[in-house]
């Protein structure tokens, strides 16, 4: 599986420029005035992973291939976006499709950049947002829930919608709904409050490494754990440079990593994801994970029928695989196990599948 993250935000916060660095493109259009992007720009992102290169060394591969990621630049929603101002039932119908919304917020300073708001303000600019979305569901919810329209909603499906309607109405935390449902429910919902978020403060260079007035307010309201500070326009910078020069650069201006390595790791740990990894002559391979996943369930993202037949599964752990140089020396040692249909597959674990046709 891959997994889709749209990037949201008011107008003229650096959405399109920030989803031009992470993808290393020009596809989305950055002009300086509102709704410069009305259709979505989608781009595909290869996941870095060092263990990928590690494996494919001692494999020998001919190939190597990285799981994918998907970044979605949503056009700017604006106050008023679920009633339809800016284009906004378009919009709003966009961010229904992807798996995790990354909040782009405003946290710098720019003459030169209009701004849909005269103040900067992130905490307002983010509720802005997500009062718009909570809206757009309420007006979904509503309409399920007519008489006419229950029939076409099990149960369980009910119970849901009835528990959002409450934290709506009654200014609730409607992520209570993510202890109380399954997650694929919530994802057959669509309901767009539920969705796992990541708030990222766009900043100028000055303020990558300590953040600055805007992100210290923006962080005291709504914390730490999902927040990162990035600088857009210096992400397009980094991505223009070769892999050496890249490094210097970074070295240069204090940053650790990239905006699209800490956004992975965001997107992976708020979406509850792991990667496994099969390897051969062939080819190294990356595939992603929702976490306790099962044996066969991690063989049918490589193939339905794999999942349906499935017997076994040679397992080797990162760490042995690597120790022992790959998979003759592993099984020799003792470190590769045959795991049955129970079995939790581990991030990191080497696997190979044995199933029935």
């Amino acid at each position: 599986m891959s997994f889709k993250c749209g990037i949201v935000g008011l107008p003229n916060v650096g959405k399109s420029t920030l989803f031009n660095a992470l993808t290393n493109s020009s596809k989305a259009q950055a002009e300086n005035f509102p709704f410069c992007t009305i259709d979505p720009n989608i781009g595909v992102v290869p996941v870095p992973d060092n263990r990928l290169d590690e494996l494919a060394r001692i494999s020998s591969s001919k190939k190597k291939i990285n799981t994918k990621i998907s970044f979605v630049d949503i056009a700017g929603l604006v106050k008023g976006a679920s009633n339809g101002e800016g284009l906004g039932n378009k919009f709003l119908s966009h961010i229904r499709e992807v798996d995790a919304i990354i909040h782009m917020i405003r946290c710098f300073e720019s003459a030169d950049i209009q701004n849909v708001n005269k103040t900067i303000d992130p905490v307002r600019d983010l509720e802005i947002i997500e009062t718009e979305m909570k809206l757009a569901d309420l007006e979904s919810i509503q309409k399920r829930l007519e008489k006419s329209n229950k029939k076409n909603h099990d149960e369980e499906q009910l119970k849901l919608l009835e528990v959002a309607l409450d934290c709506i109405n009654n200014d609730k935390n409607i992520q209570i709904l993510n202890d109380q449902f399954e997650y694929k429910l919530l994802n057959q919902s669509g309901l767009l409050s539920v969705k796992p978020k990541i708030f990222v403060c766009n900043v100028e260079e000055h303020s990558i490494k300590k953040g600055n007035k805007y992100t210290s307010e923006f962080i005291k309201k709504f914390g730490e754990k999902n927040t990162i500070i990035v600088s857009a326009d210096i992400e397009n910078q980094i991505n223009q440079l070769e892999i050496k020069e890249k490094q210097n650069y970074m070295n240069m201006i204090g940053l650790k990593e990239t905006g699209l390595n800490l956004l992975i790791k965001k997107g992976y740990d708020i979406l509850e994801l792991e990667t496994y990894f099969t390897s051969g002559p062939e080819e190294t391979r990356a595939w992603t994970i929702k976490k306790n996943c099962t044996a066969p369930k991690a063989a049918g993202e490589i193939h339905t029928d794999f999942e349906k037949g499935f017997i076994r599964a040679e397992t080797i752990s990162f760490k042995d695989f690597i120790e022992n140089e790959g998979w003759n020396n592993s099984k020799n040692n003792g470190k590769m196990r045959l795991e049955g249909k129970d079995y939790i597959v581990k991030d990191g674990d080497i696997l190979n599948f044995r199933f029935n046709t």
